[in-house]
């Protein structure tokens, strides 16, 4: 039976789970690099040094950003092309991509350590930071064409149909960076530096990996040298198709910086370190949910197609349940326990342990709510409607927030800057559920037809 045929016919809540869990599995190892990088560096540097990771996070962000914009656009014209059946034309967007990713790389490392100082006093760092925040950004931008290659390209490695392929890379990163933080930072006594080169080598790995599995025929496509020449109708299809994820990537980036500075104006170095925290925290209990999402798009994108409505409405309804339990879950615990999260990263400074403890329970106020409207707003890309699906995204992640960072401390000081968190998350989800709601209808209407 065809996967296709599976996506129509088999049991949804089975079909979502088998779907969804090696991206969950995978976007969790992915996760785990800015993670176990604060908690090592946290242990081993202290608060500067985890303020430092917070305010190079911007740039790492526009690192990211580019490495979408490549790897994104091209698994999907790549898909395209061998959707049409014609892989010498998927493997020269493929060689394309390579290149692409080399020039840009190059670009964002010369840029990003000719301007790295004021770009990282734009992004909140202080005189006390500033030292911590160049040490480990100076060796991150060197490993650019690492992270973009290997980040980049992996996503085609999925896209060709070759997922635990992917997931294994991810999993080689995490696991090396993971084993490399602590050498480098308590064995070798490199501190922010060291913490910064087992993450670069371990995406030079994957890097290495990735090209393996290109080179040596291990999947559909092949990489050569002939691909690899520019064709500027190839590398327009690229960067129309990934320049959404890029447009939403910078405007995290910018987020982050504006939201740095308000820390730092409000509560100085130690809030920025709270928040680096708190960043921490609130991927792992996201991550989940955006690989559930990756789940459930063919599905509801393939029933959509299909006319089948009820189905649709099946995975939607199942989707929103589990990442409520995902969140809710996250909720209790980071309600019942934040000194044990916090200690985590801060064992031994207890005004960090006090800030970060009042930090996480209020930042996290709305948290229950946060799995549906993130799930709700994805539902909207995978039914076609691109517009409504970025509008909600933006909403929580921008349009509420970021005047809420803006005015919430006026009034309420550091305390006010937390709740601006609880604050955009609720009306993010109210705005979602009145688009939700109509598109309900919609759909049952469409089942009677």
């Amino acid at each position: 039976m065809h996967r296709a045929t599976h996506m129509g016919e088999d049991p949804i809540a089975p079909l979502l789970y088998r779907f969804s869990l090696p991206a969950i599995i995978g976007m969790l190892a992915h996760a785990l690099y800015n993670i176990v990088d604060r908690i090592f560096i946290g242990q081993g540097v202290g608060p500067l040094g985890i303020a430092g990771a917070t305010v190079g996070f911007p740039v790492m962000l526009v690192q990211m950003a580019f490495g979408l914009l490549i790897g994104l656009g091209a698994t999907a014209t790549i898909s395209i092309r061998l959707g049409q059946q014609k892989a010498a034309e998927a493997e020269h967007v493929l060689g394309n991509a390579l290149t692409l990713t080399i020039l840009i790389s190059l670009l964002v490392t010369a840029s990003g350590l000719i301007f790295l100082n004021p770009l990282l006093r734009l992004f909140g760092a202080s005189e006390a930071v500033l030292p911590f925040a160049r040490d480990y950004m100076e060796v991150i931008l060197l490993g650019t064409l690492f992270q973009s290659v290997g980040f980049g390209l992996n996503h085609v490695i999925r896209g060709e149909g070759n997922p635990r392929a992917a997931m294994q890379s991810m999993f080689l990163g995490a696991g090396l960076n993971t084993i490399l933080d602590p050498l480098f930072i308590f064995a070798l006594h490199m501190g922010m530096r060291g913490a910064a080169i087992a993450t670069v080598i371990s995406q030079a790995a994957v890097m290495i990996w990735v090209l393996y599995h290109f080179t040596q025929r291990r999947g559909l496509l092949h990489l050569h040298t002939a691909t690899m020449r520019l064709r500027w109708p190839v590398v327009r299809q690229i960067i129309a198709i990934g320049s959404a994820p890029f447009a939403m990537h910078l405007v995290s980036s910018l987020l982050n910086a504006f939201l740095n500075n308000q820390l730092l104006r409000y509560g100085g170095d130690l809030a920025i370190s709270a928040m680096g925290i708190i960043l921490s925290i609130s991927t792992i209990i996201i991550m989940p949910v955006f690989g559930l999402n990756q789940g459930a798009q063919p599905i509801i994108g393939y029933n959509y197609g299909a006319k089948q409505y009820n189905r649709v409405r099946k995975t939607l309804r199942l989707a929103i349940k589990t990442a409520t339990v995902v969140t809710l879950t996250g909720f209790l615990i980071v309600q019942a326990v934040p000194h044990l999260l916090i200690l985590l990263f801060s064992p031994d400074d207890p005004t960090l342990i006090e800030v970060g403890t009042k930090a996480l329970r209020y930042f996290f106020l709305m948290l229950p709510v946060v799995g549906f409207q993130i799930v709700s707003s994805t539902y909207f890309q995978a039914v076609g409607k691109p517009r409504h699906a970025i509008f909600l995204s933006l909403s929580r992640q921008a349009v509420f927030f970021i005047p809420a960072i803006w005015l919430f401390p006026q009034w309420g000081g550091l305390a006010g800057l937390w709740l601006a968190a609880p604050f955009s998350d609720f009306l993010s989800a109210l705005l979602t559920a009145a688009f939700l709601r109509r598109e309900w209808v919609l759909l049952r209407n469409m089942e009677t037809d």
